[in-house]
Formats: structure tokens, C-alpha cells, sequence
């Protein structure tokens, strides 16, 4: 039983982790985010806690940006693409029990929490600007479990996850030796 409640699009993804987990949803129905639905989430929030579980697409992310800025201290969970892809549709409903899991047990916290990683120590690593920095972002995104996202997202998620720079250096330096 996840004590949380989880916050997704549509029946299809609460269907899905239902299958597997015994987990309590709510749907936002996609885009169409009520005011009504925003407080009912806060509410949930202040008694049991939320677990935002969105699809890896642009309007997953236009949900999640929404409900992290009217509530604060919500949990994330965040999939890859790839791993909840189909030929036509990407989304939770189609991402296998192993990848639910994995993003259930590696939540990420949206708050205003200090800096530890500055805006040089990103572009010495190598995270931005570089031919090679889309490549070493999605490197960092999977093993941190950010979720695909662009150079600012990443390095907003990886400081309020209180990555260091020390961190980053040796697991691109351990992935560079694998290559």
C-alpha cells in the first residue's frame, strides 16, 4: 500500500498502476486542471501526501509545472520516454511494472532548497554548452531519475535533488572509463 495518493492524467494510468500497486488516484483528466481539482489535491496533499505521476510528454509537464507551483512540497515521480512508448502514444498506462517501481521508489521534491550546483560547476561539467551535453544530460537525467528534461529543468531538479558538483564529476567520469 503507497500511502500517498497518486496524481495522474486518466483512468487508462490509473488502471495501470492499480494492476500493480494498491494505490489510491487522481485523475486531472489531462489538460483540463480544474480549480476544483487543485484544492481537492492540496487537501489530499495536507492529509496523506501527493505523488505526482505524469506523462513524459509536453502536456504532462504542463501539468506537473502547474500543480508544483500552486502546491508546494509535492513529490514527483518521472519515467523516460522510451519506457512508456508505444508505436503511437507514450504515457504511465504503457511503462511495465519494473519502471513504475523504479520511479515510485526514486521521488523527487520540488522546493526552494540552496544551491549545490552552481551555474559553473554545470557548464564545467560539461551539461551545457558542449556538442556532447544533450548526450551527458540524458546520461545524468536516467541515473538520477529526473526525467528527460532541457539544461535549465535539469540543473533546477538536480539541486533540489542536493547533487554536488563532486557527485556529478565522478559518475560522468566513471561513465566516460565505460565508454
Amino acid at each position: 500500500m503507497i500511502k500517498e495518493v497518486i496524481v495522474v492524467e486518466g483512468k487508462n494510468d490509473t488502471r495501470r498502476l492499480q494492476s500493480f500497486f494498491d494505490v489510491e488516484t487522481i485523475e486531472t483528466h489531462g489538460m483540463g486542471l480544474k480549480k476544483e481539482t487543485i484544492g481537492f489535491i492540496r487537501k489530499v496533499n495536507e492529509e496523506r501526501g501527493v505523488i505526482l505521476f505524469l506523462d513524459p510528454d509536453h502536456p504532462g509537464e504542463k501539468i506537473r509545472n502547474t500543480l508544483n507551483q500552486e502546491i508546494p512540497g509535492l513529490k514527483n515521480a518521472f519515467i523516460l520516454k522510451e519506457d512508456g512508448r508505444t508505436k503511437k502514444k507514450v504515457g504511465i498506462e504503457h511503462a511495465s511494472r519494473e519502471v513504475l517501481q523504479e520511479a515510485l521508489e526514486n521521488l523527487l521534491t520540488y522546493s526552494e532548497a540552496k544551491e549545490t550546483l552552481s551555474q559553473e560547476e554545470y557548464y564545467r561539467l560539461g551539461l551545457k554548452g558542449r556538442e556532447d551535453s544533450s548526450q551527458k544530460r540524458e546520461l545524468v537525467a536516467k541515473a538520477f531519475h529526473t526525467g528527460k528534461c532541457n539544461s535549465k529543468t535539469l540543473f533546477k531538479r538536480l539541486n533540489m535533488l542536493g547533487i554536488s558538483y563532486d557527485k556529478l564529476y565522478a559518475f560522468l567520469e566513471k561513465q566516460e572509463k565505460l565508454l
